[in-house]
C-alpha cells in the first residue's frame, strides 16, 4: 500500500509504502549499517554518568541493553537487569535531541582585522547527515514544535533549517512510562503518530525478540528495503499494541487541558506564584533540559589582541536575571515571577504565538528539577484555587 505525506515545503507530497516489516534483533546492527553506508552520522542512546544520554554510536552494543530507569520528583536512577531490551525498559533521560538540531553553542561571525583590513570568516563547517535512532513520541513532537517555532514565518533559522534537512529520524514507541511522564494527556504519546521516518515497536514475547518496523517517509523507506525484513502478521501488530498500552496505562501523571490559556491568564497573581518562589533555585535545569525551549543570547568575544572578533549564540533560561534585563535592571526580579512566565508561556501565551502547546509531557523538568517541582502539580494547583473560590470540590489528582 502506498501512502502520501504533505510536506512543509514541498510543493508535492511525497509517496511510500506503508506495510508493516518485521524484523529480529540480530538486524538492528543492520540497520545502523545501513545507516552508515549512506553517510549518515549514527546517534542514539547510551549510558554514561549514571544516566541514559545521547551521543554517537556504532553498534548495537553502544546502546543501554538491559537498563531500567526509575524516575521521579527530583530523581533519577538507573538499574541493570539480564532482560535484552533495547529501548522497551527507559524513557527519557536528561538530554533531549534539540542539542543536534537547535546546538548549545553556534559561532554566527568571525572576523579578521589586519592592519586596516578586515576579512569575515567562515564560521560554519559542513553539516553532516545524521540519523537519530530511538527518537521518542513525545521528543517527534518536540521537534515539530521546534520546526515551527524556528522555520515558520518570515524569519526562518537557516542553521537550524540545514541541520533539520540533513537528519534521519528512527522512532521508538514506547513500552514503558517513565515515574514522571504525561505526554498521554497531551496527547504526544506514547504511540508515535508522524514526523519518522521510520518507527520500530520492540517486542520480547513468547521467546521472539523482535521489531515491527513502520515507515514514515520515503527516505525512511529505501533504508527499510536494505534490511532483511518479512511482512508483518496481524498477530505481530496485537503485539506491538500491547507494548505501547503498556505504557500508556503505566503514565501515572496528567495535565488537565481544558481551558488551559484562559486559566492561567485568569491568575497571573495567584498566590501560588509565591509559594513556587520559596522553593524555586532558578537554576534553569528545567529549560535547559526541555526539548521545546529554544531561547539563546548573545555573546561577543575577542582575543587579547583585539584581531579576533566572535560572535556567538548560546543557549539561554528565561530563569536567569539577565534574560530579562533591560535598561534600568531585570523586570521578572524573583525567581515567582520567572517560573510564572515560564509555565504561562508554555501553556498560555505559546498558543498565541505558534498555534501550540510548548510542553509534550516528557517529564524531564520534574524529575531534574533538584528541589522537585512538578509542572503537573501547579497547573493542578492554579486550576483548583479556582474552583475552591468558585466553592466547588477539587479535581481528583
Amino acid at each position: 500500500m502506498k501512502t502520501e505525506k504533505p510536506q512543509v515545503d514541498s510543493a508535492a507530497p511525497e509517496t511510500f509504502s506503508t506495510e508493516l516489516r518485521v524484523f529480529t534483533i540480530d538486524h538492528l546492527n543492520n540497520l545502523i549499517a545501513v545507516l552508515t553506508s549512506h553517510h549518515y552520522q549514527v546517534f542514539g542512546p547510551i549510558v554514561r554518568d549514571k544516566a541514559i544520554v545521547y551521543d554517537e554510536i556504532s553498534s548495537v552494543s553502544d546502546l543501554p541493553v538491559g537498563w531500567i530507569d526509575t524516575q521521579t520528583k527530583a530523581s533519577y536512577r538507573l538499574s541493570k537487569r539480564a532482560a535484552k531490551t533495547v529501548f522497551s525498559n527507559y524513557t527519557v533521560g536528561p538530554h533531549s535531541w534539540k542539542k543536534y538540531l537547535h546546538k548549545p553553542t553556534t559561532c554566527l561571525v568571525s572576523s579578521d582585522r589586519e592592519g586596516a583590513e578586515l576579512a569575515i570568516g567562515d564560521t560554519q563547517a559542513e553539516i553532516p547527515m545524521q540519523a537519530l535512532i530511538g527518537v521518542r513520541a513525545c521528543e517527534l513532537n518536540a521537534i515539530a514544535i521546534q520546526d515551527k517555532v524556528l522555520l515558520g514565518g518570515p524569519f526562518s533559522d537557516p542553521i537550524y533549517r540545514e541541520r533539520r534537512e540533513k537528519t534521519l529520524l528512527v522512532a521508538v514507541n514506547c513500552g514503558k512510562a517513565g515515574g514522571t511522564c504525561f505526554c498521554a494527556s497531551m496527547g504526544t504519546g506514547p504511540r508515535v503518530t508522524s514526523g519518522f521516518d521510520i518507527a520500530l515497536t520492540e517486542i520480547n514475547e513468547n521467546n521472539r525478540h523482535y521489531f515491527l518496523a513502520e515507515v514514515g517517509s520515503p527516505k525512511g523507506e529505501a533504508i527499510l528495503a536494505e534490511l532483511p525484513t518479512e511482512p508483518a502478521t496481524e498477530l505481530d501488530i496485537q503485539a506491538a499494541n500491547r507494548v505501547i498500552a503498556t505504557a500508556t496505562h503505566q503514565m501515572g501523571r496528567k495535565v488537565d487541558m481544558t481551558e488551559i490559556k484562559e486559566v492561567l491568564y485568569r491568575n497571573t497573581e495567584n498566590p501560588r506564584w509565591r509559594d513556587v518562589s520559596e522553593r524555586c533555585m532558578s537554576c534553569s535545569n528545567c529549560t535547559l533540559v526541555c526539548p521545546t525551549c529554544f531561547c539563546t543570547t548573545i555573546e561577543d568575544t575577542t582575543d587579547l589582541s583585539g584581531a579576533k572578533a566572535e560572535r556567538w549564540r548560546k543557549w539561554d533560561s528565561c530563569f536567569t536575571m539577565e534574560f530579562s534585563y533591560i535598561h534600568g535592571g531585570s523586570i521578572r526580579t524573583s525567581p515567582g515571577t520567572r517560573y510564572r512566565q515560564w509555565l504561562t508561556h508554555k501553556f498560555a501565551s505559546w498558543f498565541d504565538q505558534f498555534g501550540t502547546t510548548g510542553c509534550v509531557g516528557c517529564g524531564r523538568c520534574i524529575t531534574w528539577c533538584p528541589v522537585g517541582i512538578d509542572i503537573t502539580e501547579e497547573l493542578r494547583a492554579i486550576r483548583d484555587s479556582e474552583l475552591v473560590d468558585a466553592g466547588a470540590p477539587k479535581a481528583k489528582e
